[in-house]
């Protein structure tokens, strides 16, 4: 799951990016999945065009061909579609690191304020 922080990152990297597929009368075939999936194992971070005659709602869109392809929606602005999934063995764009990082731990943010606490009672 993404943070925010992570999803400006990505809508920033993504700005000028144009779309590699485009959604048709088709809809979500396996098509479209495989040519997502192969666009995500080349670039990364796509643009996908969701068009009018697609006749889906472009939220459901973005989260059933994110979740198909293991991806996770950047952003939905309009019929654009941002995707992003990390290549697993040589990932290209470093995502900023969130509050409270899963490599510290859940509970790191905890720790830091019992250490101020700490502080705080040996002053008293």
């Amino acid at each position: 799951m993404l943070t925010g922080k992570q999803r400006r990152h990505l809508r920033a990297l993504a700005h000028d990016l144009k779309p590699i597929v485009q959604v048709g009368r088709g809809g979500i075939d396996e098509g479209l999945v495989a040519a997502v999936d192969q666009a995500l194992a080349d670039h990364e971070l796509i643009k996908i065009k969701l068009g009018e005659a697609a006749g889906l709602d472009r939220h459901e869109a973005a989260d059933q061909i994110a979740e198909k392809t293991h991806a996770e929606v950047a952003q939905v602005l309009g019929y654009t579609l941002v995707l992003y999934r990390a290549d697993p063995e040589d990932p290209q764009i470093t995502l900023p690191k969130g509050k409270g990082a899963a490599a510290e731990g859940p509970d790191a943010e905890d720790d830091d304020e019992d250490d101020d606490e700490d502080n705080d009672d040996a002053t008293d």
